[in-house]
């Protein structure tokens, strides 16, 4: 068997992820209460004596949000980046907090978990692939423009959660004020519907059999809308509309053996000369 999946919670209420094998799990980011993250994991028959880790991607409070109860109920070690800590308006106990590099893959158990760098409008972002037995699933969400890091682990991928965050018509003519369009549009926003197609057009793997779209904005996107546009170029990937309201399915991920690539890329020029976002505008993002 390969890797099993669900996605617990996909949204700017909130965000998380379940990636395991038989064995052992883990969660990436915990944006729902402890109650919320145990409750829909039993409904669909997963469970919490088999998540051994937390991998948190930001410090944004949609990806953080039950993970100073969750991680204290169940003694399970955080994997956090120093500046993404330092972003948190909570503590967490000192033994449970562990850090991690991008590209250096994390063992647990016989999940090896990599972490990449990406754009967005955090301290220090990552996403991350989960692998097993040469089965890779990513976490692509929360991400401003897809750079080399993340196009290059897309390619990897036997599943994806993809971030699906809006559509720029109706973002447009949405009641948003102008600067938080631009900022969702920027280099540090999200994903929008047309960019995340574009990436899944031109580099979805062959042997990538699911992608569960998620992060939809509730006032910018639409479900239906995401789903019709993908399905129309699935080419054999099955398509899922990850809600921000309730868990999916749980998904069972096989295929040929990757190896996962660990060496780092550079960013693109173009985007290494952009100004950074000013610290004090960061946590605004969570609204979308």
């Amino acid at each position: 068997m390969g890797l099993i999946i669900s996605s617990l919670a996909s949204g700017s209420n909130g965000n998380c992820y379940y990636i395991g094998n038989e064995q052992e799990a883990v969660l990436v980011d915990v944006g729902i209460s402890c109650r919320e993250t145990e409750q829909r994991m039993k409904r669909q028959g997963l469970s919490m004596d088999k998540v051994k880790a937390i991998f948190i991607s930001h410090e944004h409070s949609d990806h953080i949000k039950g993970l100073p109860v969750l991680s204290k109920k169940y003694n399970l070690p955080v994997y956090i980046t120093a500046a993404t800590l330092r972003g948190l308006r909570f503590g967490l106990q000192d033994q449970l907090v562990n850090s991690f590099s991008a590209y250096e893959p994390v063992q647990i158990g016989g999940l090896a978990v990599t972490a990449f760098p990406k754009f967005h409008d955090a301290a220090d972002p990552h996403s991350f692939i989960v692998s097993c037995g040469g089965i890779n699933v990513g976490v692509f969400t929360d991400i401003g423009t897809p750079c080399d890091h993340v196009i290059r682990q897309f390619q990897q991928c036997h599943a994806a959660f993809l971030e699906t965050n809006y559509d720029e018509e109706l973002l447009d003519k949405g009641f948003y004020p102008y600067h938080l369009k631009v900022r969702i549009r920027s280099n540090h926003g999200h994903l929008s519907n047309r960019q995340a197609l574009a990436l899944f057009t031109a580099y979805k793997p062959a042997f990538m059999s699911h992608v569960l779209l998620g992060h939809l904005s509730k006032q910018n996107n639409c479900p239906q809308l995401v789903e019709e546009l993908f399905t129309k170029h699935a080419d054999g990937t099955q398509i899922v509309v990850a809600s921000r309201y309730e868990e999916s399915k749980v998904y069972i991920i096989d295929g040929p053996p990757v190896s996962v690539a660990v060496s780092p890329v550079k960013f693109p020029k173009v985007v290494e000369k952009m100004k950074p976002v000013k610290r004090t505008e960061q946590l605004s993002l969570d609204l979308f």
